[in-house]
């Protein structure tokens, strides 16, 4: 009776993990799969912010302002109230197939985070962050003013030794998170302090999966990245103005283009050829086409290749036109 209650005792235990009782916590998880799931956390805080602050929209400006170091560490308790408390995974590990090990388990199989683990992890997590934005204002709230039984110099003191402490504090902090970072490199295992300190180890939540790479996206963006760039290396190269004109004139033949260049001889002095209004100050390019002085000058600033927009002539040197005005009297 004794064996078959333990057994029974086993298969919930087994039950109660679900198919991750069976993995080995030994099989080493790649440094850059652990780097890139802090990544994808990262960006879900960024895109759950984001969307906040667009309820608020509306508001004045700089209304979240005030709030916000109290209000991000707000989202990320509910990120991880209903990610890390309750599957032992972050999102970013999720969408990789990791999830977090204990690592005070004697026991060699899978042991998913105790409670005050992932609350030990989630308050490492956002509460250095937290602290490093308001500890400008916790002197204040500390009693550190001049007002009371501390003299004003004294108080001087208190505060610029509390600054240096804070200040001291910080940078240890962040001299200490980057000898985890070079030891994580080393042995691959705790990117980041808060894991080493709670125990919680990153490792896989289907180690006999396949895990198969697939290039074709990755050789479809290339390929269209590099057609792209071609694009735009070539367009600055096509004189769009000559080609049509040239198209235009294959097209519709040289009857037409005769009939047009007659009807515009009737009307040369009627319009610019670039702006449509009646020209000023007309000049030519080499065509018999006027434009304004000022529309050719600056188009041929622009585009040292300038043709003319109505036949596709290379534009030269604008030449003023001399107009003979014949006064009547009636």
């Amino acid at each position: 009776m004794a064996g078959l209650g333990s057994e029974n005792d086993q298969k919930k235990t087994a039950r109660s993990h679900g198919p991750h009782f069976d993995m080995n916590p030994q099989t080493p998880v790649l440094r850059i799969s652990q780097l890139d799931a802090l990544e994808l956390d990262s960006a879900l805080e960024q895109l759950v912010w984001t969307q906040f602050s667009l309820c608020f929209q509306n508001c004045r400006p700089g209304f979240l302002t005030p709030l916000e170091p109290e209000l991000r560490v707000l989202l990320h308790l509910l990120l991880w109230r209903f990610t890390l408390y309750s599957n032992s995974a972050t999102v970013g590990q999720s969408l990789l197939s990791l999830r977090y090990h204990s690592k005070f388990s004697l026991s060699p199989r899978y042991r998913p985070l105790s409670p005050r683990q992932k609350l030990g992890l989630a308050v490492l997590t956002a509460g250095p962050r937290w602290l490093q934005e308001r500890s400008h204002r916790l002197l204040p709230y500390l009693g550190l003013s001049s007002q009371g039984s501390v003299s004003e110099r004294e108080s001087g003191l208190l505060h610029q030794g509390l600054r240096n402490g804070l200040t001291l504090v910080a940078g240890i902090v962040k001299f200490t998170n980057l000898i985890n970072f070079l030891v994580f490199l080393r042995n691959g295992r705790h990117p980041i302090l808060a894991e080493r300190i709670t125990g919680a180890q990153t490792v896989f939540s289907k180690p006999n999966a396949a895990r198969e790479v697939n290039y074709k996206y990755m050789n479809r963006e290339l390929l269209w990245h590099g057609f792209a760039e071609f694009l735009i290396f070539l367009f600055p190269l096509i004189n769009t103005k000559k080609l049509k004109a040239t198209i235009l004139s294959a097209v519709f033949g040289e009857k037409s283009a005769s009939g047009e260049g007659a009807r515009e001889g009737q009307e040369l002095w009627k319009e610019c050829g670039l702006c449509g209004e009646w020209p000023t100050m007309p000049h030519t390019v080499g065509c018999q086409h006027v434009f304004c002085y000022y529309c050719v000058k600056s188009h041929s600033i622009a585009d040292p290749y300038l043709t003319c927009p109505k036949c596709g002539a290379e534009a030269g040197q604008p030449k003023l036109v001399k107009l003979e005005v014949e006064m009547t009297d009636r």
